[in-house]
């Protein structure tokens, strides 16, 4: 999202440079007016009244205006204005208020009473008379859903539309699941209807040399009017691997917001088509590009719903998937800030549509939330439990979250999900993995640079290794005389490991061998101890801090632990 931040005052502008966007101080009116069609969203550091006098002669249309937040110049409060669902609005003020310690004020009557908003749905577009739809289901009336594509809802919204189903009495609104610009020859035409849009289409493309982004836009546009298709529910662009970054490719995805998917000629002449070309498979290796490519790009039991349209220097056609493309993202939510969270990982949470972790990470995220989604919280030590339903979800078809504390790859969830993705039932459903900001790498931060040069990190939880071969380990690093990275050094329970360690430390290191712990990194309530390897007091070291212990070139410089990595000076 693109985001302008505004501030007049001196203490707006001091909570204004807090946020990652672009800044401007003072005249507010005139910077809202040089910006207001060229960005997604304004956060004004200025009172509410006062915003809305600025934004009064811009508002024109909820779907095309941006989003606006108002944030108080003592950061307390994150207020949407405009934009909230279609804008994102609603998005960006718990953005906000994430990064500031602010509270989000959302007014929006679904987020309010926790029910899932028809514009709001994560993946689908919604079209038609929303407000009247919207209040037949927030009025708990009847509500008639017609889907017969087989695709399956949000969950949230499945729950909701049950509930209004046992409701007596004769719908009173009607909701339509559906990838065609029109709804349905049974649409009665007194009642209120939504057309929901899946993303269940796929075109596939091919390309001349010299083919414009313009020519290859302006042909899919004309083949999905001509056979009633919504563009909205375009999911993807396929085609052969070496077109993936030809300027009409690229700028057909861009126009419609969606990935590029390539495959090898191999791939795609394995694919009967109803239009094969000689003279295709002649210049690059198969006889379908824009056929075979939109029906893999679709998916096992796709359908061809526009077959080849040949143009001067391009081709396209049009696949309907039979089913949504289930998947899981594992993702790392970082040490605990918001602010050291990777857009990648907040933009995976904002598209899933299921959400599954440990209740403590997934509390992390709630502010990214919403009740369109659904929500699946485990206690502490179901790391396999998690996986398999996390794996279950997206072979049912659904993309799902699966959040994990700091990296998921460091001592985390990617290495259960990704050994039990090998085994049937879930053979095939794809995993993506989101990087986080590890715990080691945080401590690191706060302490200063102990990891400048070569370092190694070992857990000392004994649950799933055994303690000899941790032992080994420790050894084998302070032997080679590497910075350690000790996590899980200490329990309730785990009393003895750390002071052992560093007694098998000693053996190797000096006594005045620089040490961190960090407590809670980033988090409310951080702690930052920076002493000695023979003076390291173990009482206070817990399960949430990291202790790193200096190699022998580590040395305190003006209160900061670092390892020179041997730079010529």
């Amino acid at each position: 999202m693109n985001v302008v931040t505004i501030s007049v005052s001196e203490p707006g502008r001091r909570v204004a440079e807090r946020l990652p966007y672009p800044h401007h101080h003072g005249d507010p009116a005139a910077v809202l007016r040089r910006h207001w069609n060229d960005v997604d969203a304004f956060v004004l550091v200025l009172a509410t009244g006062a915003a809305v006098r600025l934004l009064a002669p811009l508002l024109g249309d909820k779907a095309t205006d941006p989003a606006v937040v108002a944030v108080d110049d003592a950061a307390r409060f994150a207020v949407v204005l405009c934009g909230g669902h279609a804008g994102g609005g609603n998005a960006l003020a718990a953005e906000v208020a994430g990064l500031l310690g602010a509270a989000p004020v959302v007014t929006t009557a679904t987020d309010r009473l926790g029910q899932p908003a028809l514009d709001d749905l994560p993946g689908w577009a919604a079209h038609g008379d929303l407000a009247a739809v919207t209040s037949a289901i927030l009025a708990d009336q009847p509500v008639e859903l017609v889907a017969t594509l087989g695709w399956p809802l949000p969950p949230a919204l499945e729950r909701r539309l049950a509930e209004l189903a046992a409701v007596p009495g004769a719908p009173t609104a009607r909701l339509e699941v559906t990838d065609r610009t029109t709804p349905s020859d049974a649409s009665p035409s007194d009642r209120p209807t939504v057309l929901l849009r899946p993303p269940s289409l796929t075109l596939g493309v091919g390309t001349s040399t010299t083919a414009t982004a313009d020519e290859l836009v302006a042909q899919v546009t004309a083949a999905l009017d001509e056979a009633g298709l919504a563009p909205a529910s375009v999911a993807a662009v396929a085609t052969v691997d070496r077109r993936a970054d030809h300027p009409a490719v690229v700028g057909l995805a861009g126009t419609f917001g969606v990935p590029v998917l390539t495959y090898g000629p191999d791939t795609l002449s394995a694919l009967a088509v109803p239009t094969p070309s000689e003279s295709v498979r002649a210049a690059v290796g198969t006889p379908s590009v824009a056929e075979a490519a939109a029906l893999v790009g679709a998916g096992p039991g796709a359908e061809l719903v526009v077959t080849k349209r040949v143009g001067a220097a391009t081709t396209c056609a049009v696949a309907r998937r039979s089913r949504p493309p289930g998947s899981v993202t594992v993702v790392g939510l970082g040490p605990g800030d918001p602010a050291l969270r990777t857009p990648a990982a907040t933009r995976a949470l904002r598209h899933a549509e299921v959400v599954v972790g440990y209740a403590a990470y997934v509390d992390q995220v709630t502010d990214l939330l919403t009740p369109a989604q659904e929500v699946l919280r485990f206690p502490l030590g179901e790391e396999l439990a998690r996986a398999a339903r996390a794996l279950h979800e997206a072979a049912a078809g659904r993309r799902v979250a699966l959040v994990s504390s700091g990296d998921p790859g460091v001592y985390a969830m990617a290495s259960p999900l990704l050994e039990l993705a090998g085994t049937p039932p879930f053979v095939g459903v794809p995993v993506s993995v989101v990087p986080g900001v590890t715990a080691g790498s945080a401590a690191a931060a706060v302490l200063g640079a102990p990891l400048g040069h070569d370092h190694v990190s070992v857990s000392l939880s004994d649950l799933h290794t055994p303690w000899e071969v941790i032992a080994e380990r420790v050894t084998a690093a302070a032997r080679a005389d590497l910075v350690l990275v000790l996590y899980n050094p200490r329990s309730q329970r785990r009393t003895w490991q750390l002071e052992k360690v560093v007694g098998m430390l000693l053996e190797h290191r000096r006594a005045d061998t620089p040490v961190g712990v960090v407590t809670d990194a980033t988090r409310p309530g951080e702690h930052v101890v920076l002493t000695t390897l023979g003076e390291l007091d173990t009482s206070g070291v817990t399960m949430t801090s990291c202790v790193v212990v200096g190699s022998s070139t580590t040395r305190i410089v003006e209160g900061r632990m670092v390892t020179p990595r041997g730079y010529p000076t």
